[in-house]
């Protein structure tokens, strides 16, 4: 039929191939996104998304890259315009809010001076007008106390303020097309909640067009009307989200949806055909006995399963009584390898000091999982940090067993650039006194084949990986030094969902096979269902509720606890927008009353 000008698509693609020299990132994808529609771009890390999302603005000009096919965001033609028309489309008629906040924000000006600059580069006016708009859109997306913060940097605000910022930079101009690439990847459960929350009440209030690129498939059950699922740079399948993510029609979406982790195992898709492309913690080109219904009944194996299946009932772990960090005693079997008693840390003095951790004590034993669970800024990674002795308490003391190692979240920033990952392997063999290259290389092979790479990338440096195989170039560093314990922290937060659940896989083969003990913190709650035997919810430098980890999330005493819980996003959009309307009229509610007090 033919369209009239209200129902023009806002963003209309044809016969898209992006190239990177030899490399073919996007091949043949054509999409649409109409004014106030959502569309929602999901796949793994390397489908090609991003690229994707770049090219509707252009920003692939000038890097190299070969672009063809056609692109129109807000009639203009983005393949053959002009530098003059980019730049008026981006930011004037199209904005994009960036993954990382922090390389997108300038640390030397003000928040309030970079939204006002780019107001003033596409409509010009005064400077005063130009903060008067910065202070607005601040306050539109969130910030409380918005003039007094847009005076501040990037680094006095939190991930999830800067991460508000960023859409409020975006909106200053009132654009009619909003990409989001990966907005809420390294937030917790909580603030994403938040974030997703925005964007939806955004599209409401003023029809702004939404395209969406996520790795997480919960986060586009939540937030779009239609979802398209990309691999190795082509469509798989595409649709209604409800559509999509209740009756796949396609294997590989069928096997995506299966490596999702859910806070109530057996729920979601049974009997997912294919399997995800990397194997969850075979070595490189090898099979692995670990399907993705594996992940659907319960998620990987844990310590003490025989085999990968579903959860172990509440009984097979004690209940620990909740309490703010109590010493609890548990009746688990097994070697005490950590024991942390009324651990306190505290950074900075007089006025200024700032209590991160605050009386807590935990055991951890021998073989079994403990997860730690909070929002940012509760503590967790502190916690974490100090149970490997990266940190001293300022009160309390750590009780170790055996060698403590750690897993850190950034394996980019853990590697050394300028070292094979050979050689940052063998760092812990040296460090014991080994002096025998042969059989430091022999060590390493070993390692590197433990955890599913190619004993033959010895000499291969950290740019040449995946951050899935980064990750595990870390774990085989850790493992190197024959821990009794691993503290793992947030080790699959910037992973998509097939890349978690091997990482996941992995740690619990290990965990089998070696006896460790694993100390896994993380924002996820999902993620830790499927690893932890126990959990331990931190808030404010707290335990505030602890126990077997079938108990806590099956029956929550504390209400932060079931806050975090009804946080998590859910692949059901039924169940997400009722979530949605209820969140909503719980701000109303607290408005409401700020305003009669």
């Amino acid at each position: 039929m033919t369209l009239v000008p209200d129902e023009a698509p806002l963003v209309e693609v044809a016969d898209l191939h992006i190239s990177f020299g030899e490399v073919r990132a996007v091949d043949g994808l054509s999409f649409a996104v109409r004014p106030g529609a959502a569309l929602g771009v999901v796949g793994e890390s390397g489908s090609g998304k991003s690229a994707s999302a770049y090219a509707l603005l252009g920003l692939h000009r000038g890097t190299g890259a070969r672009v063809t096919g056609s692109i129109r965001v807000a009639g203009v033609d983005v393949v053959s315009a002009s530098d003059a028309e980019l730049r008026s489309l981006r930011g004037g008629l199209a904005a994009m809010v960036f993954q990382d906040p922090l390389s997108s924000l300038d640390p030397y000006y003000t928040i309030g001076d970079q939204i006002a600059e780019v107001y003033r580069v596409h409509k010009g006016g005064s400077r005063r007008a130009a903060r008067a708009r910065a202070v607005s859109v601040l306050d539109r997306v969130g910030i409380p106390d918005a003039a007094r913060k847009s005076r501040s940097r990037p680094h006095e605000f939190s991930g999830g303020m800067r991460q508000r910022a960023l859409i409020a930079m975006a909106l200053a101009c009132e654009p009619r097309l909003l990409i989001a690439d990966e907005p809420t990847t390294a937030l917790d459960v909580t603030v994403q909640a938040q974030i997703l929350d925005l964007l939806h009440d955004l599209r409401r209030e003023t029809g702004l067009g939404l395209l969406l690129v996520t790795h997480d498939v919960g986060v586009a059950a939540e937030s779009v009307d239609e979802v398209l699922v990309m691999r190795a740079g082509r469509e798989v399948e595409r649709g209604p989200v409800g559509a999509v993510l209740g009756a796949p029609r396609e294997p590989y979406t069928r096997a995506l949806l299966s490596a999702v982790p859910r806070i109530l195992p057996g729920r979601g898709p049974v009997g997912a055909a294919g399997a995800p492309p990397q194997t969850p913690f075979a070595p490189e080109g090898r099979s692995s006995s670990i399907s993705p219904e594996d992940f659907v009944q319960g998620g990987p194996p844990r310590a003490g399963d025989a085999e990968p299946g579903p959860a172990r009932s509440a009984d097979s772990s004690p209940r620990r009584v909740s309490g703010r960090g109590g010493a609890g005693e548990t009746t688990a079997e097994g070697d005490v390898v950590l024991e942390a008693a009324q651990l306190r840390k505290t950074f900075g003095r007089g006025r200024t000091a700032f209590t991160a951790i605050d009386g807590v004590s935990l055991k951890v034993r021998r073989g079994e999982t403990l997860g730690i669970v909070g929002e940012s800024g509760s503590g967790k990674t502190t916690l974490g940090r100090m149970l490997v002795g990266l940190l001293e308490p300022s009160a309390g003391h750590v009780t170790r067993t055996g060698s403590v190692q750690m897993v850190f979240q950034d394996p980019v920033s853990s590697l050394n650039p300028r070292r094979s990952i050979g050689e940052s392997v063998a760092d812990p063999l040296r460090a014991r006194g080994e002096r025998d290259d042969s059989r430091i290389r022999a060590r390493v092979g070993e390692l590197l084949l433990k955890v599913g790479l190619d004993p033959d990338r010895y000499d291969s440096y950290p740019h040449e990986f995946s951050g899935g195989q980064r990750q595990r170039v870390g774990i085989a560093r850790a493992l190197a030094a024959e821990p009794s314990l691993i503290v793992c922290d947030e080790p699959v937060s910037a992973l998509d969902v097939t890349t978690q659940a091997q990482v996941t896989a992995l740690l619990a083969e290990l965990q089998r096979e070696l006896g460790l003990a694993l100390v896994f913190v993380a924002h996820d709650l999902a993620v830790v269902r499927q690893v932890s035997d126990r959990v331990a919810v931190v808030r404010q430098g707290r335990i505030v509720e602890e126990g077997a980890v079938d108990d806590v999330y099956g029956a929550p005493e504390d209400p932060y606890t079931r806050q975090l819980l009804a946080a998590v996003p859910s692949l059901d959009p039924a169940l997400a927008a009722a979530r949605r309307a209820a969140r909503r009229e719980l701000r109303e509610t607290a408005r409401e009353e700020m305003a009669v007090a």
